[in-house]
């Protein structure tokens, strides 16, 4: 259990958590409209998959390089007015895209958006979870990413019905960013700071010193997620399945990890984030095992359910244990840590699996996948051994 009775808890600051959580739904719509429409547009530029998928490349990149420089830009001009900042450039930056119809300034562009969304990642996390009650932190971090995942989905939605053509999906995504603007701003006052709270954050760097097993875990699910995501119509090709049902196996994906995020939470408010970790580690494998056991019967679509709730719960999971130990800047300096991670493992996963499908077919994305949670759990394990030692 890692929450504590032993002293009354704040009531829950339900505006000030609605109006974050809003802001970053807002905010990913956004980046869910911006992928397919990049990937649209170059192609009807008539770009290589290669050039699309360099590009690509260029946010995650972004987030990366980025990540140690958010707890600095907090220190420098403050949580609330950097998070809006970021909001405001990321307007502007569609609508430089939908102005300038370049495919080279895109890769800039594309950077440039990955470095401005990370301010917003990292602190809209460390709003939610500092905003959370300890006893309810699983079930609010849930429905947190929840409702950011059905921003992500409501994106390619959009762009669906106003298509490719003109200004109306620059629009859509200026809108997205500019609403998240005005709604942090607008619950500004309710928002923690940081800046000011005198806590000793350690860095990048000592921050991966006393949780160690908490990022490879986030590396570990930014891998498998971004595989599985990317390479599960591959993989569904191979047994034969009919187009059609292969885009149903990424909707499928999509739908549990909007759904059963917030029962995963309340497990984790019973049983602790760092068991249920292992617990979604563990999961994540066994589906990884049954999928091409299951691939060519209706019991797939269950299994693949199961598979987006869990192997995005391990980083929910590792949200969750990241509030209970860390605190104002600290907690800072972890969540950038934690994008760090992200992007690290979604850098280094597809690759890897696909290069494993390349060798030995259809079998190397669950045997990646499968590898890469048994190896969390076996560290997470030692980790907690280490730390009931000290």
């Amino acid at each position: 259990m890692t929450s504590s009775t032993d002293t009354v808890e704040p009531p829950l600051q339900w505006a000030a958590l609605a109006g974050v959580t809003a802001a970053l739904a807002m905010f990913g719509a956004a980046q869910g409209l911006s992928s397919p429409l990049f990937t649209l547009l170059m192609q009807k530029q008539g770009m290589s998959p290669a050039l699309i998928g360099l590009s690509a490349a260029m946010m995650p990149l972004g987030l990366v390089l980025s990540a140690s420089l958010v707890p600095a830009a907090v220190r420098l001009v403050g949580a609330r007015t950097l998070a809006v900042s970021c909001s405001l450039i990321g307007a502007l930056c569609f609508f430089a895209i939908g102005y300038l119809q370049d495919w080279v300034a895109w890769f800039v562009i594309r950077f440039i958006v990955g470095v401005i969304i990370n301010p917003l990642y990292i602190l809209g996390e460390v709003w939610a979870l500092s905003l959370a009650p300890p006893s309810r932190r699983g079930r609010v971090m849930g429905v947190f990413n929840s409702v950011l995942g059905v921003g992500y989905a409501t994106g390619p939605l959009v762009l669906t019905a106003v298509g490719t053509s003109g200004w109306v999906p620059f629009i859509v995504g200026i809108a997205g960013f500019v609403l998240c603007a005005v709604i942090l701003r607008a619950v500004s006052a309710s928002l923690a700071g940081f800046e000011d709270d005198g806590q000793p954050s350690g860095g990048l760097v000592g921050f991966a010193r006393l949780a160690p097993a908490l990022l490879f875990a986030v590396m570990v699910s930014a891998a498998v997620q971004q595989s599985t995501y990317a390479l599960i119509p591959v993989f569904g090709s191979g047994y034969g399945l009919p187009e059609a049902v292969l885009a149903a196996l990424v909707m499928a994906l999509s739908l549990g990890n909007i759904f059963l995020q917030i029962p995963l939470g309340l497990l984790a408010e019973r049983f602790g984030g760092r068991a249920m970790i292992i617990a979604c580690a563990v999961a994540t494998a066994v589906c990884a095992v049954l999928l091409p056991l299951l691939i060519t019967t209706p019991l797939i679509w269950v299994v693949l359910l199961v598979m987006g709730a869990v192997g995005y719960g391990v980083y929910t999971m590792a949200l969750v244990e990241l509030g209970s130990r860390f605190k104002g800047s600290a907690l800072v300096s972890g969540n950038a840590a934690f994008a760090l991670m992200w992007g690290a493992g979604g850098i280094v996963g597809p690759p890897s699996a696909g290069a494993l499908m390349q060798a030995i077919g259809p079998l190397g994305l669950p045997t990646v996948i499968a590898a890469l949670d048994v190896l969390l759990v076996v560290f997470a394990l030692y980790r907690s051994s280490v730390r009931h030692k000290s």
